[in-house]
């Protein structure tokens, strides 16, 4: 299931989704930049140093180094893609359901819940293998949150899906609870699947995924119950 669009209008345009998305583009030409005139050596620096390391970060903590240059790749990892494929998916789910949620929480509450959720998936990631000197990067982590706010804010919004049934496909509407949940299921199978292999499913950081999915949902519960006027009222039909 790939979703291409939401029946979801919002209010305002999304300025802080599109300067993310605009902000990993950017960054990513960058990474291409430095893979081109320094070669692989040169990308591969790059990324270990602005990038996650678990045993790094580990490491600095047991030190009492909290405001360190390790702990400030919880953020800047957001940014960096390891290829053209991850960071398309990744801006695609990001634009989809991203602008909804920064509707719903305002610019600035939607940057720093954006922020702090990526930064939350990263150490989920971290916590199951705290040992591994493999750098994480990617914005999946924080759009994993977004997802998880999303959930909870939209359940019934109707997600235009791309279906694939063997050599065949249909494009679909449906809910975003299916939707976002049977993300989430595949999300947590893969991630089970993946505990106790070297690479941790070939690269990918489902727990990231998974952590940041259950953050993002229990941080909108949380804004809305004391926040209630962010509750808002119900999304007329349109494209979103």
């Amino acid at each position: 299931m790939i979703p291409l669009r939401d029946a979801n209008p919002t209010r305002r345009t999304p300025l802080v989704t599109l300067s993310l998305v605009i902000a990993c583009f950017v960054v990513f030409a960058w990474e291409l930049g430095l893979q081109a005139s320094g070669g692989d050596s040169s990308l591969e620096a790059f990324i270990t140093t602005w990038g996650v390391v678990p045993a790094d970060l580990t490491a600095a903590w047991a030190r009492g180094d909290y405001l360190s240059h390790e702990t400030a790749t919880l953020l800047t990892s957001q940014f960096l893609h390891g290829s053209w494929f991850h960071l398309l998916g990744n801006m695609l789910y990001l634009w989809i359901f991203g602008n909804n949620v920064e509707d719903r929480f305002g610019r600035a509450g939607f940057l720093g819940f954006y922020l702090l959720g990526g930064a939350l998936a990263g150490l989920t990631q971290v916590a199951i293998d705290p040992t591994s000197t493999i750098p994480t990067i990617g914005a999946s982590g924080a759009i994993a949150a977004t997802l998880g706010a999303y959930f909870v804010c939209f359940p019934r919004a109707r997600v235009t899906t791309l279906v694939f049934l063997g050599f065949f496909y249909q494009l679909i509407d449906v809910p975003a609870v299916i939707v976002l949940g049977f993300w989430f299921v595949l999300q947590l199978i893969d991630g089970i699947l993946s505990l106790g292999t070297v690479q941790a499913g070939g690269g990918v950081a489902f727990f990231a995924h998974i952590g940041g999915f259950v953050v993002g949902a229990l941080l909108a519960r949380l804004l809305l119950r004391v926040s209630p006027g962010l509750r808002g009222s119900a999304t007329p039909p349109g494209v979103g």
